[in-house]
């Protein structure tokens, strides 16, 4: 029967290795996980004039850079300033230059969202009339190619390592104490702290590239790096390096002065162990939880903790899985995993369990927002084969929990077999050593006789053969090496006596570990966990891929706005941004209003209005007021009183728009105590 568990075990890593591949080669460039939801001009709209600059709007905030915003004549000539700037929220322009000639204008756009993954897109609008254009735009989305590529490896091989170093330390804390000495267990322990650094390293150094150029040679600018180590999710990644320091200290303490101690001394180090493994893992665990998903959207406040345990729970019961099976597979036949162990261990993976459960469902509510969803967004289908694998990967456990309650049954049985076995053969031994010693002394008796009737017949013959001997000079040397040939003889004596001993006991450790295959529970309980193991690396590839996918939520309000997922193209409503240029004709009265509205839909929205000056700077004026009319419904106008909030920006929530429409937006600017002006412009709400 234990023939062939290695070939099966080859042939099932072999083919879990090919679907993880098969998955991540799938997987593509990261999706956008910021959508375009609005832009000034449009996508496709035709103006009569050049505007004086480009703006976008986005679902979320966005991070940029000079070459983040660029917009492009038809021959392929920048025609921008080559300086966007955030107005506010989730707003961004750039200022164009001035007596632009009519023509098609392509507006690029490759920024990284909030939670740090690239987004990028283009689209096109035209001054006058629409005309040919020279200007292509690269098939390749951000984040994808061989870099992009690279990356997503990386954040595979990162989450692996995280839950490989969490879940076979707390295994080997919570379930095995023993384990801390076997040496298979030391070596899975450190290889996921050796892999979560690696991939971290690499992360870093690819994370330049990967939201820029994709280019690998970029990979080694330090330039770059620089750059990098300012963003977010630089200073996630740097502070999990940090973090892993201290990780190494503890793998130090764990497998050393812990190991080390007798069980009574472990148990006082044990608290104190758990207490900083514990402050270490939730700080790696936050690396994550603060920059990716959960850091940005609806509460994420609450979300970032719930991530926190989420990745926790995650790692304790996936790494401590495979913990369990490299114990059950590789594992000395002087030390086996106990029942005990594995019973502990099955009460903490039922604990982990529940706490995905809980913490999962609620973040399903927050990325998806509706049941549609689960169906209709790529996120939600690939939650829904998460969810399957789990379910599965539950049903596994149940036989596992089964094989470890008869494993625990048998295991008083056969140690008390063991015991009587062990006492019949030192009684055996017993009683050959009793004949042994009788022997001997008969033996010696007889040999004290002979002896002596020896040395009275030889004595004056040996006393004559002295004199002799006297008298020569080779006799001390015979003699010297008499004794160098005895040393000899026990040197290599001992030399084979210690060859004997390796060899028994590799024939015991042999035979040990053939008893304990044969086992048909522990040989069950192997199986079950290896099947387990299999899919937590399907499951653990979908998670990755999962990371890397445009939330569902974010999806739906892309596609009902009318943008793409890509953010290629922009909507019929949404967030809409209105510059309003103004001359109230005193001095310093020239500027322009910049008003957006979000989600300039029907019910509340938020309302941010801007003052600017024509180069560009903010300013602030004496009063601003805004107004809202519909001119169709004969609704309005609808005063709305903003707030200021710092330089040129001014406030106001909960705007109430009561229907769909074209609504108009007047603004009244106040420069002086006799100087002001209203403008006005109109916008789709809906």
């Amino acid at each position: 029967m234990t023939q062939t568990i290695a070939p099966r075990v080859r042939t099932l890593v072999l083919l879990l290795l090919a679907a993880a591949c098969a998955l991540l080669a799938g997987a593509g460039p990261a999706s956008a996980h910021a959508a375009l939801t609005g832009s000034d001009p449009r996508e496709g709209a035709v103006v009569d004039k050049a505007p004086a600059q480009v703006s976008l709007t986005f679902s979320e905030s966005v991070s940029m850079d000079d070459d983040s915003l660029r917009v492009l004549d038809p021959k392929g000539k920048r025609v921008d300033d080559g300086k966007p700037s955030g107005t506010g929220g989730t707003a961004y322009s750039v200022k164009l230059h001035a007596g632009l000639p009519d023509g098609t204008y392509t507006v690029t756009y490759q920024v990284v969202s909030a939670d740090s993954h690239p987004v990028s897109g283009a689209y096109t609008f035209s001054v006058g009339a629409p005309s040919e254009t020279s200007v292509t735009v690269s098939g390749q989305g951000a984040g994808g190619g061989f870099v992009g590529g690279l990356y997503g490896v990386g954040r595979y091989v990162s989450y692996a390592g995280f839950a490989v170093l969490v879940g076979g330390a707390a295994f080997v804390l919570a379930c095995w104490p023993r384990g801390s000495g076997v040496r298979v267990v030391q070596r899975f322990v450190v290889s996921g702290w050796l892999s979560l650094t690696a991939a971290t390293l690499l992360l870093l150094l690819l994370r330049g590239s990967y939201t820029g150029s994709g280019k690998v040679a970029d990979v080694f600018d330090l330039g770059l790096l620089g750059d990098v180590l300012q963003t977010k999710a630089g200073a996630a990644l740097v502070s999990r390096l940090l973090l892993l320091a201290a990780a190494a200290l503890f793998i130090a303490v764990l497998f050393g002065a812990y190991d080390k101690r007798e069980d009574e001394e472990k148990r006082d180090l044990t608290f104190g162990l758990a207490v900083g493994g514990s402050v270490v893992a939730v700080g790696l665990a936050a690396t994550w939880a603060m920059s990716e998903h959960a850091s940005v959207g609806l509460q994420a406040g609450l979300a970032m903790p719930v991530d926190v345990v989420h990745l926790i729970a995650v790692a304790t019961w996936l790494g401590g899985l495979t913990a369990l099976l490299v114990a059950l597979y590789r594992g000395p036949a002087d030390t086996p995993v106990p029942a005990r162990a594995v019973s502990r261990f099955s009460r903490v993976a039922f604990g982990s369990v529940i706490a995905l459960v809980v913490t999962g469902t609620y973040q399903s509510w927050r990325q998806l927002g509706s049941w549609t969803a689960f169906t209709d967004t790529r996120y939600g289908q690939l939650l829904l084969v998460k969810i399957g694998l789990v379910a599965v990967l539950v049903g596994v456990a149940y036989f596992s929990r089964r094989w470890t309650a008869q494993l625990a049954e048998a295991t008083p049985a056969a140690a008390g077999a063991a015991a009587a076995r062990r006492g019949e053969k030192g009684a055996g031994k017993a009683s050959t050593k009793a004949s042994a010693n009788a022997s001997a002394k008969t033996g010696a008796k007889a040999g004290t006789k002979t002896s002596g009737d020896a040395s009275a017949k030889t004595g004056t013959k040996a006393s004559g053969n002295a004199k002799v001997a006297e008298k020569g000079s080779g006799t001390t040397k015979g003699s010297g090496t008499a004794k160098e040939s005895g040393a000899a003889k026990g040197t290599g004596g001992s030399q084979r006596a210690a060859q004997l001993a390796r060899q028994r006991a590799a024939v015991d450790a042999a035979r040990q570990k053939r008893q304990r295959d044969a086992d048909p529970n522990r040989f069950g309980l192997r199986r079950s966990v290896l099947a387990e193991a299999g899919i937590a690396v399907v499951l653990l590839v979908v998670t990755t891929v999962l990371t890397q996918t445009e939330p569902g939520r974010t999806e739906e309000e892309a596609k009902a706005a009318g943008t793409s997922s890509a953010g290629s193209s922009a909507p019929a409503t949404g967030a809409v941004t209105l510059d309003m240029p103004f001359d109230t004709g005193s001095q310093n009265g020239k500027g322009v209003v910049r008003v957006e509205l979000d989600p300039a839909r029907v019910g509340a929205n938020d309302l941010h209005l801007y003052v600017e000056r024509p180069d560009g700077t903010a300013f602030d004026i004496p009063e601003v007021k805004v107004a809202l009319t519909q001119q169709a419904k004969n609704i309005g106008p609808l005063p709305v009183a903003p707030d200021h909030i710092t330089t040129g920006h001014w406030s106001a929530s909960g705007v109430q728009i009561p229907m769909a429409g074209d609504w108009e937006v007047a603004v009244t600017v106040r420069t002086s105590d006799i100087d002001q002006v209203t403008i006005s412009k109109n916008t789709q709400i809906g």
